[in-house]
């Protein structure tokens, strides 16, 4: 078999490297499969999602409620795929829907399975201050994430990228990584064994980001501050409330951009005597934050129903004294 017919099933961003590779290659893409485009006001239009935007004119696109509906599931038979091919798709498959092909499933994930299960991989990684990180192709069973692995392939991960900048790094690479895994599954007898089973004993979790997940705790080190600022982007952002003291309410402050101030980023006492989320520095042009360890100096802040300001900007509109607190 030299010619795959394939099902692709992505939704988000992650998946158009690949979806694009896809369609250039040898193989014929039969069908696309993308989460149905909803729109918060029922007299607009939703807009298309990214897989849906990067679908060539005349490929049938099915956008399922469920993909796993007798359906769903009578209508990619009738494409009689070889295989499916998964990524950010945004739901979960079934034994029955991945039986719809020989080869049944394959998913490209963002990273080193089994670290990091779940729907936001890339951004766990950044919070938890992972050095390295990488894709995994995965031959899909019923359980999440956990089918064996195909194809590995891993990065290092710059100490100044975010979330946006990783994700897209990420797609990239895994469009060579679905390509090995493919080539791996055309010369697969169907009854062997097939890739690297992985060790449940060391998964990690990975779940959907929620806005809380945003609010910045202080007593945090400088490190872990800055770690949350670059993973959680575009959402839900990493924000916090500046206490101004004289009877003005509390302003809230997303954190588009900091620095870990100074050269001891994890020594203990670094911060002085400053209480975690006081500021410890402020001039015209800089802000700094006392944490657990080290401190954080704010470089671009957003203010509530105010766009993003470099911190000079800031400053000039508002006075923030040493001593004032975040939090």
């Amino acid at each position: 078999m030299n010619r795959l017919r394939l099902v692709m099933m992505g939704t988000g961003p992650f998946a158009v490297p690949t979806f694009r590779s896809l369609l250039a290659s040898p193989h014929e893409v039969v069908c696309l499969v993308t989460r149905p485009d909803h729109s918060a006001h029922s007299r607009k239009p939703a807009p298309l999602n990214p897989v849906r935007r990067a679908a060539p004119d005349g490929l049938p696109v099915l956008d399922p409620e469920d993909a796993n509906s007798l359906e769903t599931r009578q209508r990619l038979a009738a494409w009689r795929p070889d295989l499916l091919v998964v990524c950010d798709f945004g739901q979960i498959l079934s034994p029955e829907t991945l039986g719809m092909a020989p080869l049944g499933g394959i998913n490209l994930h963002g990273s080193l399975l089994p670290k990091f299960r779940g729907a936001a991989p890339v951004n766990w990684a950044l919070r938890l201050g992972e050095a390295e990180t990488g894709v995994s192709v995965i031959h899909m069973t019923a359980r999440l994430d956990a089918g064996p692995c195909l194809v590995q392939m891993r990065t290092p991960i710059a100490w100044e990228e975010d979330a946006v900048q990783l994700e897209q790094r990420l797609a990239l690479l895994g469009v060579d990584a679905v390509r090995r895994a493919i080539e791996l599954l055309m010369q697969w007898d169907r009854s062997a064994p097939l890739g690297e089973p992985q060790d449940g004993r060391l998964a990690t979790r990975a779940p959907r980001l929620s806005k809380q997940d945003g609010r910045v705790d202080w007593n945090q080190s400088a490190r872990e501050i800055y770690n949350q600022v670059r993973a959680f982007k575009p959402w839900p952002g990493t924000f916090t409330l500046l206490h101004r003291g004289d009877g003005q309410e509390p302003l809230r402050l997303i954190l588009e951009s900091v620095e870990v101030s100074g050269e001891m980023l994890d020594t203990p006492g670094t911060s002085g005597p400053s209480a975690p989320g006081q500021i410890v520095h402020s001039d015209s042009s800089r802000l700094e934050v006392a944490t657990s360890q080290g401190r954080i100096a704010l470089r671009r802040v957003q203010p509530a129903g105010k766009r993003v300001m470099e911190i000079d900007e800031f400053l000039r509109g508002h006075h923030v004294p040493v001593g004032a607190r975040l939090g």
